[in-house]
């Protein structure tokens, strides 16, 4: 009878939900149980055996987890050590790195320096795009585009000096092309002087003609790889500081305008806003930073006076 009514309920439930530990008894019953096929009648076979199966899988993945969480046999400090090394000397290998640890007395094996490693610094060996520009004089170029009175475009190019964030050049125009911004380059470059490097994005405002100026003028163009903002962040950042500080606030009136705006934004840019990418310096230090607290502070006013510098007086 309770066989029968057994039938009829695995007719009626199409798929019946079975709790963990009913899985797993009729998992330890089919151990024991000879014929147990014959009295399985709300699933098949197979699914007890698939049981079985996640159940194996289970165990063994709690054990090798415990495995893997086992105390390590070298201290934390010694850990961090490496780790420390791995960070600041990202062209080290396991090696180098059992090699420094060798003078300081501390014995690692390479394969828990290498694991180490891949925890610290996991994109990969190779120095960073931070102290790559560090070690060069690198400029930074790119354009702004804002709209005059009648609703017309007027472009601005801005080149930057990455390490001082110094602006080192800015020119306005209507219709940018690759001639002229070429022009521009050649301007700042007059007797092959300039930086080692210049990065620019893929705009065709720059073009062949640009690349080949910057030749010409010993300086290797360095373009951003597509959806790398970071590869030019010095100019995003100053194009963003100077939308939030200056050409927001302004009704821009024509091409001499912008001109006139943006020179001598710049200048106060350069001599006269603190930076925080350079410890809160000015790129170009007009004297030297008054030390003390006395003297009368004087306000003053550039853009007519949207933005204010602040010096003690002499």
């Amino acid at each position: 009878m309770l066989r029968q009514q057994l039938i009829v309920a695995s007719r009626k439930v199409k798929q019946p939900a079975f709790r963990p530990f009913e899985r797993g008894l009729l998992v330890a019953l089919s151990s024991v149980v000879k014929n147990w096929q014959n009295a399985i009648l709300l699933v098949k076979p197979d699914t007890v055996l698939r049981w079985h199966r996640e159940g194996f899988r289970l165990l063994w993945k709690r054990k090798s987890r415990a495995t893997k969480q086992r105390r390590s046999r070298i201290s934390t400090d010694t850990i961090e050590l490496i780790r420390d090394m791995a960070i600041q000397n990202r062209t080290w290998g396991a090696e180098r790195i059992r090699g420094e640890l060798l003078k300081l007395g501390i014995r690692v094996a390479k394969r828990t320096i290498q694991r180490h490693i891949l925890a610290a610094r996991p994109t990969g060996d190779g120095q960073s795009w931070k102290t790559f520009l560090r070690n060069h004089v690198v400029w930074a170029v790119d354009f702004v585009q804002v709209y005059d009175l009648w609703f017309r475009p007027v472009f601005a190019v801005f080149v930057i000096d990455v390490n001082t964030k110094k602006v080192v050049h800015v020119a306005v125009t209507r219709a940018p092309n690759a001639r002229w911004t070429a022009q521009q380059l050649r301007q700042l470059t007059p007797f092959g002087e300039g930086p080692e490097f210049i990065v620019r994005d893929r705009d065709n405002k720059f073009g062949a003609d640009f690349d080949r100026v910057a030749k010409g003028a010993g300086i290797r163009v360095v373009k951003t790889a597509v959806q790398a903002p970071l590869m030019n962040a010095t100019c995003a950042r100053f194009i963003g500081s100077v939308r939030r500080e200056c050409l927001d606030h302004i009704i821009v009136l024509g091409e001499a305008h912008l001109r006139t705006i943006l020179l001598e934004w710049v200048t106060h840019f350069n001599r006269g806003r603190p930076h925080q990418g350079i410890a809160q310096r000015v790129p170009v230090p007009v004297a030297e930073p008054f030390d003390g607290e006395s003297g009368r502070v004087v306000a003053i006013p550039v853009l007519g006076g949207l933005p204010h510098e602040y010096r003690r007086a002499a």
